[in-house]
């Protein structure tokens, strides 16, 4: 049985994904990386939970369009009205880093070490806008401010090398928003910071969905990061969604798997001498065809 996701907390849409399958010819046969997924994305933040090798990181990259050749795609990916599986790749380039933004899980391997911060910014923009240069510092000035970055104008001459982990993913977060998006994916946006920068960051993606209205969605492996985090929640386990609620009702889901999930997680105030071990079912992997 499929598991129903809830509906966006918007009246509209911002991402349609139907029946996505994804998978790999290998040479022990075919290898399934996403089966039937299906779920929609307002504006709001959509947490993306599992463990790894579920699917999470297809999911995200198959919706960027950046998966390599040997992946076979099947479904829907409907964004603006538009199967972003059925676009041409030119028509894709515009929307991947303009319409759709996809932000790393560590900024030091994404940023171009031998380029100026701030340039990398400007080129984003004007890579997917008409303006010119001078605009361009502008606008990436603007945006560094939004993103809590002090001093943004002394930043901005700063190679990557000279710059923390906490402000190069604000750097990061700055470049995926210059071109105006509607969709943010984050694929472990945190995961390399610690908690205080954690928190810092988070509140910056909190702030960029409610004020642009932005769609989110969240990949992540901390259940209760996204659990206070996100305002909905997707588990998935071996290519499948599996289980689907509100961030508040994601610690009572009767779900074996999210029971699973979080009985495997350490308590500082229920110290345990072995941790729980997942336990895994192939019916969970069993889908109803969408109506």
């Amino acid at each position: 049985m499929s598991t129903p996701s809830p509906a966006s907390t918007t009246d509209k849409s911002i991402l349609d994904v139907r029946n996505l399958r994804v998978s790999y010819q290998s040479q022990r046969g075919r290898i399934n990386a996403l089966q039937n997924v299906s779920f929609t994305l307002g504006c709001e933040k959509v947490g993306i939970v599992g463990e790894s090798g579920s699917g999470k990181s297809t999911l995200g990259r198959a919706i960027m369009g950046v998966l390599p050749e040997s992946a076979h795609t099947e479904g829907q990916i409907l964004f603006n009205d538009e199967n972003l599986l059925t676009l041409p790749e030119r028509r894709m380039r515009e929307i991947r880093g303009g319409d759709i933004s996809m932000i790393l899980q560590d900024p030091k391997f994404s940023l171009n070490p031998v380029m100026r911060v701030g340039e990398q910014i400007s080129e984003a923009f004007l890579a997917h806008s008409h303006g010119d240069k001078a605009l361009a510092k502008q606008q990436s000035l603007e945006l560094m401010e939004s993103v809590r970055i002090r001093n943004p104008g002394r930043v901005y001459k700063l190679y990557p090398h000279e710059i923390s982990g906490g402000m190069g993913q604000r750097i990061m977060i700055a470049m995926m928003l210059v071109a105006g998006p509607t969709l943010v994916i984050a694929d472990e946006p945190t995961s390399a910071l610690d908690v205080t920068v954690r928190m810092e960051v988070l509140s910056v993606l909190d702030e960029m969905v409610s004020r642009r209205h932005v769609g989110l969605l969240f990949i992540s492996h901390d259940l209760n990061l996204v659990a206070k985090f996100c305002d909905r929640v997707l588990i998935m386990y071996a290519g499948c969604i599996v289980d689907a609620c509100r961030s508040s009702e994601l610690s009572n889901s009767q779900h074996p798997y999210t029971q699973g999930l979080f009985a495997s997680l350490p308590k500082f105030d229920q110290p345990q001498k072995r941790l729980a071990v997942l336990q895994r079912c192939e019916t969970w992997l069993e889908h109803e065809e969408p109506t």
